[in-house]
């Protein structure tokens, strides 16, 4: 096993985070490999908004939902999909096809993850905030976006104040098909949600009685944002 292999598997998600701030150096590495990522027919549409304004970071954290770890986080990123560079560029560019929509979604959340993963290997941590996405059309004002930029997620970044436990991913004998889809295998799942329990039971802090199937039927169970499909059109995405 390598040093890349270790820092991947031994991802967490940061929220509590010291004062200290993030080297210039360390930082323009860190975008850096957020830039190297790969990216559909080279399209590069991706955009990030480094947010350092404590007044914006302030309203951001209100927006998605009351995370004050974006207020105190060293660093603060919002990335965007962003065909609007591309219309500047060419102005006869056709947009709005659902095809780019799932494009640019998909490169800026293999952009985000290279980030995030050079952060880690740096000592440093994160979380991503989808929470910006509870209020879209405000995030999108706040941060002056034009016609074909969608904010799709936020991240902070910083040293590590206090480091959570490694939280237990789905067994690969269920994530991984062989040749074709295959369904769920329910006694696995039960050894899965009996793992998932024993986590919340045993941490150090928000211990939770509940396991994966439950979380998950709690999250499916209702609407999530139902307002997105008409906030991606208003910002010219997925009109036809």
């Amino acid at each position: 096993m390598n040093q890349t292999i270790e820092t991947i598997l031994q991802h967490r998600s940061i929220r509590h985070f010291t004062e200290q701030a993030i080297e210039a150096d360390k930082l323009d590495l860190i975008l850096q490999c957020a830039n190297a990522a790969s990216s559909s027919s080279f399209i590069q549409c991706t955009s990030v908004i480094r947010i350092t304004n404590q007044d914006k970071r302030s309203k951001i954290a209100e927006l998605a939902g009351g995370q004050s770890y974006v207020e105190t986080a060293a660093e603060f990123l919002v990335f965007c999909a962003d065909f609007n560079r591309h219309l500047q560029v060419s102005p006869n560019a056709q947009l709005g096809f659902t095809e780019q929509t799932l494009i640019g979604a998909i490169d800026t959340g293999l952009m985000g993850q290279n980030a995030l993963l050079a952060a880690e290997s740096m000592g440093l941590g994160g979380v991503y905030i989808g929470g910006i996405r509870n209020d879209p059309y405000k995030v999108t004002q706040l941060l002056d976006l034009p016609q074909y930029v969608v904010p799709l997620f936020g991240m902070c970044i910083g040293y590590p104040a206090k480091v959570p436990e490694k939280k237990p991913r789905l067994p690969l004998s269920i994530v991984v098909h062989q040749e074709c889809y295959q369904v769920i295998d329910r006694s696995e799942l039960a050894q899965y949600d009996q793992h998932i329990r024993d986590y919340y039971a045993a941490r150090s802090s928000n211990n939770r009685q509940i396991s994966w199937s439950e979380q998950v039927s709690a999250t499916l169970d209702k609407e999530s944002r139902p307002f997105m499909q008409a906030f991606l059109e208003s910002q010219g995405l997925s009109t036809r």
